[in-house]
């Protein structure tokens, strides 16, 4: 069966939670914590027989030659090497002729030498969040009671480079870290981390829920949820990609990679970005619970959005359903007008509809919360961006751009 749909060749992507939203630190600004309440009756561990049949049927699901499984949670580690073991023999036993990778999203407080020594063997992809150095990362990333999660991080990354095992960061950026950008950046490039993601935070609760665990709010809600405190501004975002931004395109460009420039550049040159915040459409990236129950998107974990479950229904058609695609359409047919007209639309297609929370000055709701930082980022980047997609078009390297950068950013 092929899907009829501009960004997806029946093959998708999908994360999975084997433990759920199980996790054994406490930070404040997470997300996904409280989808715990989701799943208190369930068993908070991956069974074996929905880890096979998720294994066999994404495998099966793929029409690309290579499938990656995407392992993540809560605190995925928390399953440990003995379910991945488990993982993998499921993964030779239906992989016919496919290739089968493995990425895993870790805070590396739980890694040993064992951990390492397994990953290592097994050539796992490895992403790291950390926020920052201790006083930045340890604001918002805590352990039960409060406790600070630094060090351990770090014994983890370090123990990863002990064994030679690559990896990546994902940086939360939050309204106290976007103060600082150079900060973050020099320590990550310190770390060893040539490939950095920022992630942009911004959640809003629902006002009238009066627990203890603030309960998140969809972005359909228009009236009675509240931003969270710790949600970044669009002009602290804005910003604080700019500064990096100008840091990296005069002396890093061609060493370290920061996915919001290679998608950025993608877009520029007319190429797929391989992000789906920044696609025309989305709908290729779901998400699986500890159960087997699918959801839209990591972001749409809500009723609304629940496609059902892969030990009653096929994975394929919950992944092609009608709502799955129009929730992928909808990324653009619900654009505000304003955006539609934006001469940076190319590039932004809107961003993640997670985000598309606020009003446009002529009253259309559905605008993203942080566009006015991103039309800061593109109109900065713009000319570099010109510069590195005109080489690239002329079989020229792009990393003529620093020397570009350099004359153009230097002090007037």
């Amino acid at each position: 069966m092929m899907l009829k749909y501009p960004n997806i060749p029946v093959s998708f992507n999908l994360m999975a939670k084997p433990v759920g939203a199980l996790c054994n630190l406490d930070c404040n600004y997470c997300y996904y914590r409280g989808k715990m309440c989701m799943y208190e009756d369930s068993p908070y561990m991956m069974k074996e027989e929905v880890l096979e049949e998720f294994v066999k049927q994404y495998i099966n699901s793929q029409a690309s030659p290579v499938v990656v499984f995407n392992w993540q949670g809560g605190e995925p580690t928390l399953a440990g090497p003995a379910f991945y073991e488990q993982a993998l023999y499921f993964q030779k036993k239906y992989a016919g002729n496919k290739k089968i990778e493995n990425s895993i999203q870790t805070n590396a407080t739980l890694l040993d030498e064992s951990w390492c020594r397994f990953l290592k063997r097994h050539r796992f992809l490895v992403g790291i969040s950390i926020d920052g150095p201790r006083e930045i990362h340890d604001y918002h990333r805590r352990g039960v009671g409060q406790t600070s999660t630094w060090e351990k991080v770090m014994r983890g990354i370090n123990l990863l480079k002990d064994y030679n095992v690559p990896f990546n960061t994902m940086t939360a950026i939050t309204r106290h870290s976007a103060r600082y950008p150079a900060e973050i950046y020099e320590f990550l490039k310190d770390l060893g981390s040539s490939y950095q993601q920022y992630a942009p935070v911004v959640e809003r609760y629902l006002k009238h829920k009066a627990t203890i665990e603030p309960e998140l709010s969809p972005p359909e809600i228009r009236i009675g949820a509240a931003l969270t405190t710790w949600s970044v501004t669009p002009e602290q975002y804005g910003e604080f990609m700019v500064s990096i931004f100008n840091e990296w395109v005069r002396k890093d460009a061609g060493k370290v990679f920061v996915q919001l420039f290679e998608t950025t550049l993608a877009n520029w040159l007319g190429e797929d970005p391989g992000l789906c915040l920044f696609r025309k459409y989305c709908g290729n990236a779901l998400m699986m619970e500890q159960n087997g129950d699918v959801y839209a998107c990591d972001h749409f974990v809500f009723p609304d959005h629940f496609r059902g479950n892969i030990m009653n229904e096929p994975l394929l058609e919950l992944a092609l359903s009608q709502e799955q695609i129009n929730f992928g359409f909808n990324k653009h047919n619900e654009l505000p007008s304003m955006c539609r007209s934006c001469e940076f639309l190319f590039a932004c297609h809107g961003e993640c509809p997670k985000n598309r929370i606020s009003t446009t000055p002529e009253g259309e709701y559905g605008l993203n919360y942080l566009c006015p930082g991103f039309k800061h980022y593109f109109s900065h980047v713009a000319p570099f961006m010109d510069h590195m997609a005109e080489q690239i078009r002329n079989g020229r390297s792009p990393l003529s751009v620093k020397k570009y950068a350099r004359k153009l950013l230097s002090p007037k």
